[in-house]
């Protein structure tokens, strides 16, 4: 009895069968829509890295044929043949799709199922009908990947776009046939420089046609004189008398050279010359011209202080002596006492430890002789 499958569920092929050489059959219909079933074989990144490994209608295997496309048979739409021992180790998954072509939708899908079949004995089944899809024209039935070992999961996930949107999943694109071009219309011949798809350009003329003879033309009546051109606003007038020649404008002060000398002369007396420019940097200085010093100012001797004979010396006061009354301060200001500070004790002398004299014995003077002794 075949084991049944939900969507999401996965198992071990070895679980399912000994054997490696499976036949995957798709059973799928409903009224008045036709379906594409096809198998992907996807890369470890899930991606068409391979466009061999699309097997479909107009590609029924893959090059080393482990996977084959063999039709309708035994009650299927469609039937594979995979041959596990001969896929690529490029090759980690292959995922069997089925599509509709042409309008429709997947949830008008009748009951259905995908199954594998190994030594003639159906080992696995995941069934399948429209009321698990809604907007959908492509579907994942199943797919059997390699995770250590092979595997089979039942996926049942749809996608809207169609086989379009299934292929842009796997990384793939639909290659549009290309429509024959038009014909295109007779060139029209272009003046000026040669096109780059134009001739090329030959060695000598072709002969002309012969034409008829010309008539003699009559002769071109010579140009008329161009009109001069209206006098502008700052031209002179025609016919008058030439522009007076331009007028001398006076020199600039600005554009004199800069003297160095007083503005007035001193009164009785003669400018001094100026002192010579100092020297440049690592140059001696230059002897400087002599120059009468100016007459020194006699300078007044300071007037005797004399003192009468018959004056005590005390009468004579110091000019840098200051008055023993100060005029600063007068009766509204009187004078204030200086503040002293407060005196302080003397310092108390230590007094010497231990005592001069040890023993309370009075000293015996040295005059009174040796001590006597009772007998």
């Amino acid at each position: 009895m075949p084991r049944e499958f939900q969507r999401g569920h996965k198992a071990r092929i070895s679980d399912l069968t000994a054997g490696t050489d499976l036949y995957v059959g798709v059973q799928i219909s409903a009224p008045g829509l036709t379906f594409d079933i096809s198998c992907f074989g996807l890369d470890a990144d899930e991606r068409l890295s391979d466009d061999r490994y699309f097997v479909f209608f107009n590609q029924p295997k893959s090059p080393e044929e482990s996977i084959q496309l063999l039709g309708a048979q035994a009650g299927d739409t469609e039937s594979f043949r995979v041959t596990l021992d001969r896929i690529p180790p490029q090759i980690h998954k292959l995922s069997f799709t089925a599509t509709i072509d042409g309008a429709g939708q997947m949830s008008q899908v009748g009951p259905g199922y995908l199954r594998i079949v190994a030594g003639g004995e159906e080992v696995a089944r995941y069934a399948f009908d429209g009321s698990e899809f809604s907007t959908e024209r492509a579907v994942m039935l199943g797919d059997i990947y390699l995770k250590d070992v092979w595997r089979f999961a039942a996926v049942g996930q749809g996608f809207d776009g169609g086989l379009e949107a299934l292929l842009k999943n796997f990384g793939g694109e639909v290659l549009e046939e290309e429509a024959p071009a038009p014909a295109q219309a007779p060139q029209q011949p272009q003046t000026g420089g040669a096109p780059g798809f134009a001739p090329p350009i030959q060695a000598a003329a072709p002969p002309a046609a012969p034409t008829a003879p010309v008539p003699p033309q009559a002769p071109t009546p010579p140009p008329a004189p161009a009109p001069q051109p209206a006098a502008q606003g700052f031209a002179p007038p025609p016919g008058g008398h030439p522009p007076p020649p331009p007028r001398r404008r006076p020199p600039s002060v600005h554009a004199a050279p800069t003297i160095v000398a007083p503005l007035t002369p001193p009164p009785g007396g003669t400018v001094p010359p100026p002192p010579p420019a100092p020297a440049p940097y690592g140059h001696p200085r230059p002897a400087a011209a002599a120059v009468r010093p100016p007459a020194a100012r006699p300078r007044r001797a300071p007037a005797a202080r004399l003192r009468p004979a018959d004056a005590p010396l005390r009468a004579t006061a110091s000019p840098h002596r200051r008055p023993a009354t100060d005029s600063r301060r007068t009766a509204r200001s009187p004078a204030r006492p200086r503040p002293t500070a407060p005196r302080r004790p003397p310092p108390r002398r230590a007094r010497a430890w231990p005592p001069r004299w040890t023993s309370s014995r009075r000293r015996r003077p040295a005059s009174a002789g040796p001590r006597r002794t009772a007998s």
